[in-house]
């Protein structure tokens, strides 16, 4: 089976991005937050590390988000019912999101809460 030439592939991953902003309210939340943390970086004038540190946040949260959105997707593939094992696997999968979530909440309060004080 011949693979797609990449220009397909980056297509189809963009596509999916596109999908899950239009389909999903939290992906709105996070990058709605993700702008604002943008525009307060400017602001505070972060460093270099503090940039990466939050960039590498912003594809954490955002990833979790995508690979939360893509099993949800398939456990409603595969079934219509109720199942215990459906609800394990996308309460589980929103579960990864939310820890990523608070996790980078307190990662960015550590770097901006001694920039609002100084």
């Amino acid at each position: 089976m011949k693979k797609d030439p990449f220009y397909k592939s980056l297509g189809y991953a963009l596509s999916g991005i596109i999908q899950c902003i239009h389909k999903e309210r939290n992906i709105k939340i996070h990058l709605v937050f993700m702008i604002l943390v943008i525009i307060c970086g400017f602001l505070f004038r972060l460093s270099v590390i503090e940039w990466f540190i939050c960039i590498l946040l912003f594809a954490f949260v955002i990833s979790l988000e995508l690979i939360n959105t893509a099993i949800e997707a398939v456990v409603d593939l595969c079934t219509q019912e109720i199942h215990p094992l459906a609800k394990i696997a996308k309460d589980t999968a929103a579960g990864a999101v939310l820890v990523s979530a608070i996790a980078s909440v307190i990662i960015g309060l550590i770097i901006f809460i001694p920039k609002i004080f100084s």
